[in-house]
């Protein structure tokens, strides 16, 4: 393939290497130029573009990216359809992600063209979740380079999702007269959420005293009918001949490892009888923060025994901190709701420029005597989001009167002629806190209710702060949306005159679609759309 600007006289059959228009018409990156489009540019005035002239054996970039996706394995994985030179690939189920690095590299290597991106090693994943991304760097690339790597991807896997598998769990707990019940009651709660996204149940529990004996005879009693032995000590292991890994000695066990390499989790213990795994929980896995107990029992539910050189190895990544992708289980009370807090970020900062011939401002556009503004800070006060904020900039004083008398809070983004991307981390900045999730809602949308957002916090609620919530028309995307608190940093990383979809686009969470007809699509960019929707210019 050969690239760069080209005479159009001579870029009949060529590949376009960047839009082009002419007139009213629009030609874009990838097009291959015909002898009608070339008469055309030349009417418009065009003289050269820039263009990909290919060689014989060149495949464009999404035929090249399917037919190396198609290679690949696809047990308990999606693939999406090549666009744009890329194909991304989800997890079908709840699992563990498994990578090569070596076979991953080897591909990476065969030409700079292609690249393939994916997940750590290990890293769990619920169906939904984005886990590698294979993607062509230019609009074309030689043959010869793709067959090299669909030979290799087929007789090497690069990666795959191994489906957890769900068992049945038998909970010991010791007791010591310094552990409050209501610590070992909320400590069950949590195991719960853990041992869910493999469907696993604990179907029996025991609190017995912080005894080698009194552990060892639970462990005995319930090897029958149980999968795994989980036992919570009321005391940190201390030895390996502590209570824990005595009493799986005690019951005819093998005590494989006293201790990893990770924090939190040191003192973990891992044992087994037979084929039942017993896992001695640290005392750091009372807490929802990941820790070495989450990654021992993923392995184990993904089907994989792990050995010795496995756990100490886990040194190089096992210093860990609250890791914001991974959303905490929520320790609510039996019968409780999840105690999620949903932050509104109402976007009233732009420039509107779309409305610069006509000297008026959409936001003060009014709808049955409401200015718009008003009418969609009203409509986020009267929905069920916990708190909202107002992100002003262009002429703010008359937003500011325009919302007078309101109780949202205001924040004032001196840099909204930057574009989009400044005004939504202001706002996320005024919030972020405690928020599980901002509902991110555009000022000059005058068809969404209440009710409307109502639908889309319920949504979240229901996905337990999970996924990205998505408002939608006739299944189309559109707006508002909610985004959990594992997109935060991404969305404080946004520059430029873009939203939030980046950030969606590339988290790998579930994304929830919600019917709330028109609404989603109706926003107000120009007088005559305003005009369209009811509203009225003002000043």
């Amino acid at each position: 393939m050969k690239f760069g600007d080209t005479d159009l006289r001579d870029a009949e059959g060529t590949v376009l290497g960047h839009s082009v228009k002419a007139g009213e018409r629009k030609y874009a990156k990838g097009h291959r130029l015909s002898g009608r489009d070339i008469d055309d540019l030349k009417e418009a005035g065009v003289a050269s573009v820039i263009v990909a002239r290919l060689d014989a054996d060149d495949l464009m970039e999404d035929d090249a990216a399917g037919r190396i996706a198609a290679a690949v394995p696809v047990d308990h994985l999606r693939f999406s359809v090549a666009t744009t030179g890329r194909v991304n690939v989800f997890a079908l189920v709840n699992g563990l992600f498994r990578a090569s690095s070596e076979v991953i590299n080897r591909l990476n290597r065969i030409d700079p063209a292609i690249t393939l991106a994916c997940l750590k090693d290990h890293a769990e994943v619920k169906a939904g979740d984005m886990v590698a991304t294979i993607k062509i760097i230019p609009l074309a690339v030689a043959g010869e380079a793709v067959d090299q790597a669909t030979t290799l991807l087929s007789s090497n896997r690069p990666f795959e999702v191994k489906p957890y598998q769900s068992r049945s769990v038998a909970l010991i707990a010791t007791e010591l007269p310094s552990l409050k019940i209501s610590v070992m009651d909320k400590t069950r709660r949590l195991l719960d959420a853990r041992l869910q996204p493999s469907a696993s149940t604990v179907m029996v529990e025991h609190r017995v005293p912080h005894t080698a004996a009194a552990v060892a005879e639970k462990i005995a009693g319930s090897l029958a009918g149980h999968q795994m032995i989980i036992v919570f000590g009321a005391s940190a292991v201390a030895d390996p001949d502590d209570v824990i890994p005595a009493a799986i000695r005690m019951a005819g066990g093998t005590v494989q490892q006293v201790g990893l390499p990770v924090d939190p989790g040191n003192l973990l213990v891992l044992g087994h009888i037979g084929d039942v795994p017993v896992i001695g929980a640290p005392g750091c896995a009372r807490s929802p923060k990941e820790n070495a107990f989450d990654w021992v029992l993923a392995r184990i539910f993904a089907g994989e025994s792990p050995s010795f050189e496995d756990l100490t190895g886990l040194g190089v990544g096992g210093l860990l901190m609250e890791i914001p992708t991974r959303p905490r289980p929520r320790l609510a009370e039996p019968g409780e709701k999840q105690a999620l807090e949903i932050a509104a970020v109402i976007l009233a900062a732009g420039q509107a420029s779309r409305m610069a011939h006509s000297g008026k401002h959409k936001l003060l556009a009014e709808f049955d005597g409401v200015p718009l503004v008003r009418k969609s800070v009203a409509s986020v006060l009267g929905s069920t989001a916990d708190r909202s904020v107002l992100v002003i900039g262009y002429r703010a004083d008359d937003i500011l009167a325009a919302i007078e008398h309101l109780e949202c809070p205001v924040v004032h983004n001196a840099d909204f002629a930057t574009g989009m991307a400044s005004s939504l981390k202001a706002g996320l900045a005024a919030v972020r806190g405690d928020a599980d999730g901002i509902l991110v809602m555009l000022a000059d949308m005058p068809g969404v209710q209440s009710a409307d957002l109502d639908k889309l916090i319920s949504a979240f609620k229901a996905e337990e702060g999970r996924a990205i919530v998505r408002a939608v028309s006739g299944g189309q995307r559109g707006n508002p949306v909610i985004l959990p608190r594992s997109t935060f940093d991404a969305i404080a990383r946004l520059d430029g005159d873009i939203g939030a979809r980046p950030v969606i686009e590339k988290s790998g969470l579930p994304i929830i679609d919600v019917e709330i007809g028109a609404a989603a699509h109706l926003d107000t960019d120009t007088p005559e759309e305003i005009a369209a929707a009811g509203g009225i210019l003002i000043n």
